[in-house]
C-alpha cells in the first residue's frame, strides 16, 4: 500500500454516513501550501520588474474589454485581477467564516467577541501609529493599507514558526484575520470610492434583496447565483466602490451545515441503484444526491479554495509587488513617513493592539471572554498578523499613487519580513520554557468546545484502560465497518502506549449497509451481561465476514460463556435499549459515520492512525496541562528512540 492508499484508508468512514464537513485542518493545509506559491510569485514580480521595468507595466496596464451589443467593461489588466479575481479570494474569506458561524468554533456566539475586539485592537493601532508618521501629509490617505492581515501567508508563516499540534492557535488566528479582512474590506468600499454613484449602489443593494429571496425560497441551483453575483458585481463597479466586496458579502451569505442523515441516506440509495444497473441517468442521480448532501458552502470552498490560493492570490501579487528597487527608492524610504509607518504599524502596532485588547477585554470581563490559548500564542498570533501583504497592497493601491505607492509596497514588503523574524523570535522564547509553562503559555485555561454531548458515564458506557484517566476517547462504531476493523489494532496500540487513556465504544450499527451490524451489537451487549463485552468485542471484529446468529453463538461458546443465558438475552433483545442510546447520543453530536472519535469530548476530524491519534491525545494532554504517563515496557522503547512527549 502506498502512503496516500494508506493515509486514505486510514480517513475513512462508511460511504452512506461519511462525514463530508471538511475540517479546518484542510482549509489549513491549503492556505500554507498557497502561501508557497504566493512567495514565489512575489519574487518573480520583483525580479521582473527590476530586470525589465518596460515590459512588466505593459502587460499589466493592457485594456482588456468585455462588450455585449452597445453595453462594455473595460479595464486594464490589473483591475481585472485586483477588483475581478480577487472576488473569488474574498468570497473563499466569507465562506470560511460563515462556515465558522454555523459549524465551527464560532458556534458559540460568545467565543466571537475577543477575537473581533482583538481584530478591531489590531486595526486601530496600526492605523494610529501610520497617521502619526504622516499627519499633515497627503499620503495620510493611506491608513487603510495597515489594516488587514494576509491569511495565506500568516498561516504559512504559523507552520513554520509556531508549535505543533496547534489547530486552537490557528483557528483563533484564522477569525482574527477574516474579522481583518471583513472591516477592511468595508473601510476600501465606504472611505474609497472612485466617482460614486448613489444609482448603482441602490440597484446592487435590490440584487441582494433578491439573492436573499431566492436563497429564502430553498433555491440550491448554482447557476442562479452566479448570475445575481455578476450583476451585483457589475452593479457594485458602476457605483464606484471596489465590486471584491460583493465576494464577501456572497460568502457570508451561504450557510454551512453538516450533512444530516436523511440526506445521506437518499445518497447512497440512488448509489445503490446505480450499482445495481449502472446507467447514464442513474450515473447523474447518483452524482446529484452526493452533491445535494453538502452544504453550498462546502461545496463552493471545494471549488474555489485552491484556485483562490495557489492562482488568484498568486497573480495579484504578480500583478502588484513588482516596483523597481534601486537606490533613488531606497534612499526616499529609508527616512519616508509611509514607508517608516507602514513598518511600524505592521511590525509594532499589530502585535501591541491584539495583545493589549485581547488583555484589556479579559480584565475586563473577570475572564468570562477570554483568548481560546495561551498568552504567548496570543503573542504570536499578533506577530504573524503583522503579515499584512495580500489585502494591504490592494488597499494600497486604492489610497496612494506615484512615489508613495511604492514607498509603501516596499514598507509592505519590510513588515512581511519583519513580522516573520518577531514571530520566530516569540516561539522560539515559548520554547525553552519548562514543559508546563509551555503548555500554559500556548494553551491557556479556556474551555474548548465540547461536541460529544452525551458525557460517558462510568456506570453505563463500556470502557477499557484507566477508569480515572485524564484523557477520554470515544469511538463509535460498527462491528461490521471494515474501517472500525482497521482501526481496532490501532486503539489497542494507542492504549499500550498511554497508560492514562481510557477507552469508550459506543454502538453505531449502519443497518442499511451492514446487514449484521444489529445482530452483532446485540451479541456483544448480550456477552457483557455476563462480564464479557470486550471479549466479544474483539472476537466480533476480528471476524467481520462472519456475524451471523450461528456465528456469534460460536464465539459465546468460545467464551465459555452461559449459552442459555446468551440465547435468551438475545431472543427477548435485550440489548436493544442500550444499543439505541448510543445511536440517538450520535445523532445529537452529529455523528453520521463509523468509525468516530471523541477526544476528551472534541470531535477528532481526519486520520485514524497511530500518528493521528497519538498527537491528538499528546494534545489533549497538554490542554489538561498534564504529562502523558507511558507503559514501562513502550517508555524504554521510545528512549532508545528519542523523546515521544
Amino acid at each position: 500500500m502506498t502512503s496516500d492508499n494508506a493515509h486514505r484508508g486510514w480517513s475513512a468512514r462508511t460511504t452512506w454516513a461519511g462525514r463530508f464537513n471538511a475540517p479546518l485542518r484542510s482549509f489549513l493545509q491549503t492556505e500554507t501550501g498557497g502561501a508557497r506559491v504566493v512567495l514565489v510569485a512575489a519574487v518573480l514580480a520583483l525580479l521582473w520588474a527590476n530586470l525589465h521595468p518596460s515590459s512588466y507595466e505593459s502587460v499589466w496596464s493592457t485594456s482588456l474589454s468585455v462588450q455585449l451589443g452597445d453595453w462594455h467593461v473595460s479595464h486594464d489588466v490589473r483591475t481585472w485581477v485586483n477588483s475581478g479575481l480577487m472576488t473569488f479570494f474574498f468570497l473563499v474569506a466569507g465562506l470560511e467564516l460563515r462556515r465558522e458561524f454555523d459549524i465551527g468554533e464560532l458556534r458559540e456566539r460568545r467565543r466571537l467577541a475577543l477575537p473581533m475586539l482583538a481584530g478591531l485592537g489590531g486595526m486601530l493601532l496600526p492605523i494610529a501609529i501610520y497617521l502619526a508618521f504622516n499627519a499633515g501629509r497627503t499620503t495620510a490617505a493611506g491608513w487603510g493599507a495597515v489594516m488587514a492581515t494576509d491569511t495565506a501567508l500568516a498561516l504559512g508563516a504559523l507552520a513554520v514558526f509556531g508549535p505543533r499540534f496547534s489547530d486552537r492557535l490557528r483557528g483563533f488566528l484564522l477569525t482574527v484575520s477574516v474579522i481583518d479582512d471583513l472591516v477592511a474590506i468595508a473601510v476600501l468600499a465606504i472611505a474609497y470610492p472612485k466617482h460614486p454613484s448613489s444609482t448603482a449602489l441602490i440597484v446592487a443593494a435590490g440584487i441582494f434583496a433578491v439573492v436573499l429571496l431566492v436563497r429564502g425560497c430553498g433555491v440550491r441551483f448554482g447557476p442562479v447565483y452566479a448570475l445575481l453575483g455578476v450583476a451585483a458585481w457589475l452593479a457594485v463597479s458602476e457605483s464606484g466602490v471596489d465590486p471584491v466586496v460583493v465576494g464577501l458579502v456572497m460568502g457570508l451569505l451561504t450557510y454551512a451545515y453538516d450533512p444530516g442523515r436523511n440526506e445521506l441516506q437518499w445518497a447512497s440509495d440512488q448509489f445503490r441503484l446505480f450499482r445495481e444497473q449502472p446507467t447514464p441517468q442513474l450515473a447523474r442521480m447518483a452524482r446529484a444526491g452526493l452533491t445535494s448532501a453538502l452544504s453550498p458552502n462546502e461545496r463552493l470552498q471545494s471549488l474555489y479554495h485552491p484556485w483562490a490560493s495557489y492562482v488568484i492570490v498568486p497573480l495579484f501579487a504578480l500583478a502588484n509587488v513588482g516596483i523597481v528597487i534601486d537606490g533613488e527608492l531606497l534612499s526616499r524610504a529609508v527616512a519616508s513617513p509611509v514607508t517608516l509607518g507602514v513598518v511600524a504599524a505592521y511590525v509594532v502596532g499589530k502585535p501591541a493592539g491584539i495583545v493589549a485588547t485581547s488583555w484589556l477585554v479579559a480584565r475586563l470581563s473577570g475572564n468570562r471572554l477570554r483568548p481560546p490559548v495561551g498568552w504567548g500564542a496570543v503573542a504570536g498570533v499578533g506577530t504573524v498578523s503583522g503579515i499584512g501583504f495580500t489585502v494591504a497592497l490592494l488597499i494600497a493601491t486604492h489610497a496612494l499613487s506615484g512615489p508613495a505607492l511604492d514607498e509603501a509596497k516596499l514598507g509592505i514588503l519590510v513588515a512581511t519580513v519583519g513580522a516573520s523574524v518577531v514571530t520566530w523570535l516569540v516561539f522560539s522564547s515559548v520554547a525553552r520554557l519548562s514543559p508546563a509553562r509551555r503548555a500554559r503559555a500556548l494553551l491557556g485555561v479556556a474551555e474548548g468546545i465540547v461536541d460529544l454531548r452525551l458525557p460517558v458515564d462510568s456506570e453505563r458506557d463500556h470502557m477499557r484502560g484507566s477508569l480515572d484517566a485524564p484523557v477520554t476517547v470515544v469511538e463509535y462504531g460498527d462491528f461490521e465497518c471494515p474501517y472500525c476493523g482497521q482501526a481496532e489494532p490501532v486503539v489497542r496500540e494507542l492504549l499500550a502506549d498511554f497508560a492514562n487513556v481510557r477507552y469508550v465504544w459506543r454502538h453505531l450499527p449502519l443497518t442499511d449497509v451492514h446487514p449484521h451490524a444489529q445482530l452483532a451489537a446485540e451479541a456483544a451487549e448480550a456477552a457483557g451481561e455476563q462480564g464479557a463485552f470486550w471479549e466479544m468485542h474483539d472476537l466480533l471484529l476480528t471476524h467481520q465476514d462472519a456475524l451471523s446468529p450461528t456465528d456469534v453463538l460460536g464465539y459465546a461458546e468460545q467464551l465459555g460463556l452461559d449459552l442459555d443465558r446468551f440465547r435468551e438475552h438475545m431472543v427477548k433483545r435485550s440489548g436493544v435499549d442500550r444499543i439505541a442510546e448510543d445511536v440517538d447520543s450520535a445523532d445529537l453530536s452529529g455523528v453520521t459515520g463509523t468509525p468516530t472519535f471523541f477526544i476528551n469530548g472534541r470531535r477528532h476530524h481526519g486520520a485514524y492512525d497511530i500518528a493521528a491519534l497519538s498527537a491528538a491525545v499528546k494534545s489533549a494532554f497538554a490542554s489538561a496541562k498534564l504529562r502523558p504517563e507511558y507503559h514501562r515496557r513502550d517508555r524504554g522503547r521510545r528512549d532508545e528512540g528519542g523523546s515521544a512527549s
